[in-house]
This record gives C-alpha cells, sequence and structure tokens, in this order.
C-alpha cells in the first residue's frame, strides 16, 4: 500500500524506480478509509480541486514509475481521477503533503 498517508513502500518504490520497474499502489486513496487530513484539505482548498484529486497528484509526482489504477463508482470519481492526473504541485505543495505520512 502506498499512499499520502501509508508511506512504508517509499523505499521499495524507489528501488523499483532506479530499475525502471513500474508501481501500482494498492488502496491509492486510501480504501475504505479515505485520506484526510489538515494539510490534504489546506492543499486543496488553495489549488480549488477535491482532496482525493490532490492526493492522485501527489502519487503521480512521488515518483515516475508509479502507476495508478484508482477505483470509481461515479461519473464524479472519474472526474476527480482525471483532474488528479492533470494537477501540478509545487516543491512548497509537494513538501507539505509530504508531511502526512512521516
Amino acid at each position: 500500500m502506498s499512499n499520502l498517508a501509508h508511506r512504508q513502500d517509499d523505499e521499495l518504490i524507489d528501488g523499483l524506480a532506479a530499475k525502471g520497474i513500474a508501481y501500482v499502489p494498492f488502496f491509492p486513496l486510501g480504501g475504505f478509509t479515505p485520506l484526510q487530513s489538515a494539510a490534504l484539505t489546506a492543499v486543496s482548498a488553495r489549488l480549488d480541486a477535491a482532496p482525493m484529486s490532490v492526493a492522485l497528484a501527489w502519487l503521480l509526482q512521488r515518483s515516475p514509475n508509479t502507476l495508478l489504477i484508482p477505483g470509481t463508482s461515479s461519473v464524479a470519481h472519474l472526474r476527480e481521477n482525471v483532474t488528479g492526473a492533470g494537477l501540478s504541485l509545487s516543491e512548497e505543495e509537494l513538501a507539505e503533503l509530504d508531511e502526512i505520512g512521516r
């Protein structure tokens, strides 16, 4: 599992990236307990984006070998997923979000 809050695979992800091997995170949005944090809410508000869009954007920018297959149960979720793929987070935003799982 790898997402903003659960970072136990960080070393594995970095090792795979160094070898050019893809990583597909399990429960990228927290699974049955969706990701929630004050930092995620704050960054989302500043970007005028849904928190889950920002969480996906963070994962995509976390490492170039990350392939996301987020679940989607509605058109609204699909839109959030697509929005996340199009977001570009600044270094400051990435650093703020990185603190969630540390």
